[in-house]
């Protein structure tokens, strides 16, 4: 008799894990280079304990078992600060952390204290040769080409480093809002970089507001099942004892 009541739960499991990836898209809907996240799931069968005939009966539950990233890219936005950057299609930036290189495609980039091109949690940002990038105090006119060349008016710093991956579904998000993975990044040779542009999220807000609703009504509605179950089994456990005397 419970039965029913475990494939509710299942599926409200996996509600509320799809209502909390559509949470964490609303709240980033303004984050540079932010990318929207969708759950998958799948049905799990399984054979019935009390079923003993040879063609069992499967019963049908609900499972996520893993997240996708659209990566799609975001809408881009004029600036004008030179320090502004976004990558069209292919690629991210490779940041230094301290607990090692890190991925983004958020390009609000800035210059510390100390003349170092760095994200906004303050980590450097790398050259396709590894190391931080650093102007001078007279360096007033920075161009960065769209393959990524960095130079000024006293001449070339170096190329930023931008790489791509085979999976890119194999990215975790990591600390600081950066991406990690297992995998090898490969350095684009000719990357297509916009300066004074930003990439926002690709987040569109309508869209996940109307699944949070369906999301939602799905969860409600999982719940009046489970309610109206839970009644049936607890009105035939008060009518049995009388059933039985009446025999």
């Amino acid at each position: 008799m419970e039965t029913t009541s475990y494939i509710a739960l299942s599926r409200q499991s996996a509600l509320r894990n799809e209502m909390s990836a559509i949470a964490n898209n609303m709240a980033n809907m303004n984050t540079t280079g932010y990318k929207g996240e969708r759950m998958l799931f799948v049905d799990q069968v399984v054979r019935s304990r009390s079923d003993t005939s040879i063609a069992a009966q499967g019963l049908s539950y609900v499972r996520d078992v893993a997240s996708f990233r659209n990566t799609m890219d975001g809408p881009m936005t004029k600036t004008d600060n030179p320090l502004d950057l976004a990558i069209h299609e292919d690629g991210y930036f490779a940041v230094q952390t301290p607990n090692g290189e890190r991925y983004t495609r958020g390009g609000s980039f800035s210059m510390d204290s100390g003349g170092q091109l760095v994200t906004q949690k303050g980590d450097p940002v790398l050259t396709d040769a590894g190391t931080p990038i650093f102007f001078a105090p007279e360096d007033t006119q920075i161009t960065i080409t769209s393959d990524g060349t960095i130079s000024t008016e006293n001449g070339e710093l170096g190329k930023l480093k931008i790489v791509k991956f085979n999976n890119q579904q194999d990215m975790f998000r990591a600390e600081g809002g950066y991406f990690a993975t297992n995998e090898q990044p490969t350095v684009i040779e000719r990357p297509k970089v916009a300066q004074g542009m930003i990439e926002g999220s690709n987040v569109e807000p309508i869209l996940e507001m109307a699944r949070m609703m369906e999301v939602s009504r799905q969860y409600a509605s999982t719940q009046k099942m489970i309610d109206r179950e839970d009644e049936r089994i607890r009105r035939i456990v008060r009518e049995l004892p009388s059933l039985s005397s009446g025999q």
